[in-house]
């Protein structure tokens, strides 16, 4: 019996020598991924990467995958723990560094995509939020076999490469939240590409030429000045087209609602103009269109005209006659911003009259502002004090709960546009705890980012690449995970332009009581630029809030309170420090008080309630908030922080 063993054990040390020889790269791809480890200056997702790691079998996460064939990498992801800002001091001549956001000044993006790109059977790289900054080399072409190339959320900046459209494979490209500039080069030499997103840069004027087998195209939030061109009606595939946030002029092509495939379009924040043509057409899936904040003037086609079919349509802040919403504007304005000429370059305002325009700007802004914060205090108040009813249709209503909890809102009256991801966000999801555990790392504690007594905040990364924030929510009493699942439903309704948005939830249960809720996980937006409290104080950031910056943010405060008292959510946490500011310094609130039952014990889901707070109350909720946005105007005219009382009055003293 030992004979007749010993061939067949010689035989499976010879198969598991095979095995193991197959996991390994090739040496040249080993030393390459330790470059890459070096040159990224170790991250926390690579610092556990040593000489006996075995990268094609290291288990996959969001924030790494390596994918192997025939002992080369195919594959690479890594996303860091880098938060983009769309404001960055530029240090000394060719640096461009900050410390906490992007690597340091011996960091070289040339030098990195050198490396890189003897991956020589690299199909799909993603690098996000790695910190990464510089101009985007143009040997980027050198990755020939690439299929997939995603660079978003760093801070490469300068203009885009030719050498970018070169690529023959290339069917996903990614650049999105970083600090491109200048003109698109012509992609039409991208034959097989699918999916584009540019977002969230500053490119422009010209809208770039396109190639034909695109099905999604983002140029949101850029600096697109001129008219969407005609020959996107060759776009047959295209499914997603998002332009919105940019400068657009000229009338919309009528030929856009009616592309072959066409789903989603946010033409929404340029300045379209003139009327629709009334033979307008729309395709059959056409679900989503925003055009809402432009020029637009006439009747509304009639395809657009009612939210038929599963159809939502924004139209807000136009000058549409047969509008049904009361949030239009009249003909003359728009008919005479149309006619505006374009104010002058940003370098040619600085050398003419500078001083004297700094003078008059100064004086202006403090005189407006003034004058600002009481009229919107007053518009508040009284707004607040109208019938619910009379808002029904553009706003949420509040419902008291019968059981004797917090007041609950009523879905009901929630707009569609509102429903839906009508402001750039995803759609509302319900997570899974495996979807939780893979976005914060199985709640890593270097993904901590708060914690207080209602539980923890985490920062996590979807499968998509998004950032987001998970609220860990210890539940203090027994309660039903339907009640809860009916709630945060509600909450999920709840979406404005200034509030910070929760974008969906995970309820858990206990092993031995699965029908009692243990924890909830809150997914919410990230508001990636900091606290206005931090462009207040810090002053690297102070010099961006000119005065028109800074009533902008008095405005979006102001305008997301009155969406809140109107529906009847009173008593919020309101500091400046909860005042978050997004890419385009929007203005977000991050504590309105929407509590979830009583039996929950947790005032909010977002933020709880701070008793530390030493301003006077006044024993009124609603007076309250009123009296904290005066607080906060205050606090954006003097640029000082207010602790007290004392220190309140002695600001009040100063401005007036």
């Amino acid at each position: 019996m030992k004979i007749c063993c010993l061939p067949f054990g010689i035989f499976f040390i010879v198969l598991l020598s095979v095995r193991v020889c197959t996991a390994q790269l090739v040496p040249t791809e080993t030393r390459i991924l330790f470059q890459v480890q070096q040159l990224l200056e170790y991250p926390p997702v690579l610092q556990k990467w040593s000489n006996w790691t075995s990268f094609c079998y290291l288990p996959q996460t969001p924030s790494l995958a390596i994918i192997c064939s025939d002992n080369h990498i195919t594959e690479l992801t890594i996303v860091g723990n880098k938060t983009f800002s769309s404001e960055i001091p530029r240090l000394s001549p060719g640096k461009f560094a900050v410390s906490q956001q992007t690597l340091s000044e011996n960091f070289s993006l040339d030098s990195f995509f050198t490396v890189l790109t003897k991956l020589s059977n690299l199909k799909k790289l993603s690098l996000v939020s790695l910190g990464l900054w510089g101009p985007l080399p143009a040997k980027i072409n050198r990755f020939r076999t690439i299929e997939v190339l995603n660079i978003s959320s760093n801070f490469i900046f300068g203009t885009l490469p030719p050498s970018i459209a070169t690529f023959k494979n290339l069917r996903s490209l990614f650049l999105k939240n970083n600090l491109l500039n200048g003109s698109v080069p012509g992609l039409k030499g991208l034959q097989v590409l699918e999916e584009l997103d540019l977002s969230n840069n500053l490119l422009g004027p010209e809208f770039p030429s396109l190639g034909n087998n695109l099905i999604r195209v983002s140029f949101g939030n850029n600096s697109l000045r001129s008219e969407i061109p005609s020959e996107l009606k060759k776009l047959n595939r295209l499914q997603v087209l998002d332009v919105s946030s940019n400068k657009l002029v000229g009338p919309i092509p009528s030929f856009l609602f009616s592309l072959p495939s066409i789903q989603f379009i946010n033409l929404s924040k340029n300045q379209l103009s003139g009327a629709l043509s009334g033979n307008v057409s729309c395709n059959g899936n056409l679900t989503f269109v925003d055009i809402s904040n432009n020029l637009l003037i006439g009747k509304l086609p009639s395809c657009l005209a009612s939210n038929s079919r599963n159809r939502t349509v924004s139209i807000a802040w136009n000058c549409l006659s047969n509008s049904t919403s009361k949030y239009q504007r009249s003909y003359k304005f728009c008919h005479k911003e149309a006619l505006a000429v374009e104010p002058p370059a940003r370098n040619q305002m600085e050398k003419s009259t500078l001083k004297l325009g700094l003078v008059l700007g100064i004086i202006g802004g403090i005189v407006a502002i003034l004058g600002l914060i009481g009229f919107l205090i007053l518009a508040i108040f009284r707004r607040a004090h109208r019938n619910g009813t009379d808002y029904k249709s553009d706003s949420f209503v509040i419902e008291k709960n019968v059981g004797g909890g917090s007041p609950l809102v009523n879905g009901r009256y929630v707009p569609r546009p509102m429903r839906l991801s009508s402001m750039g966000l995803p759609p509302y999801h319900v997570f899974t705890l495996e979807e939780m555990e893979d976005a914060t790392n199985n709640f890593d504690t270097s993904n901590l980012v708060g914690e207080g007594s209602e539980g923890q905040l985490y920062k996590g990364w979807l499968r998509d690449g998004s950032v987001v924030l998970v609220k860990c929510l210890k539940l203090k009493q027994r309660h039903s995970p339907q009640v809860l699942q009916q709630h945060m439903e509600v909450i999920s309704k709840l979406r404005h332009r200034h509030l910070v948005s929760v974008l969906g939830h995970c309820i858990t249960t206990y092993h031995d009581h699965p029908n009692t809720a243990s924890t909830v996980f809150i997914v919410l937006e990230n508001v990636t630029n900091g606290s206005l409290r931090d462009y207040l104080t810090d002053w690297r950031k102070r010099e961006v809030l000119k005065w028109p910056q800074r009533m902008g943010i008095a405005m979006g405060v102001a305008r997301g309170i009155q969406y809140l008292h109107t529906g009847g959510v009173l008593g919020n946490d309101l500091k400046i420090e909860m005042i978050l500011l997004d890419e385009s310094l929007t203005a977000k609130i991050s504590s309105y008080n929407i509590s979830l039952p009583s039996k929950v014990g947790i005032e909010s889901p977002l933020h709880g309630q701070d008793d530390s707070n030493q301003l006077t109350s006044t024993g009124n909720s609603e007076k309250d908030d009123i009296y904290r946005l005066g607080v906060i105007l205050t606090e954006i005219i003097t640029g000082k922080p207010v602790n007290s009382q004392s220190e309140l009055d002695d600001l009040k003293f100063q401005v007036s």
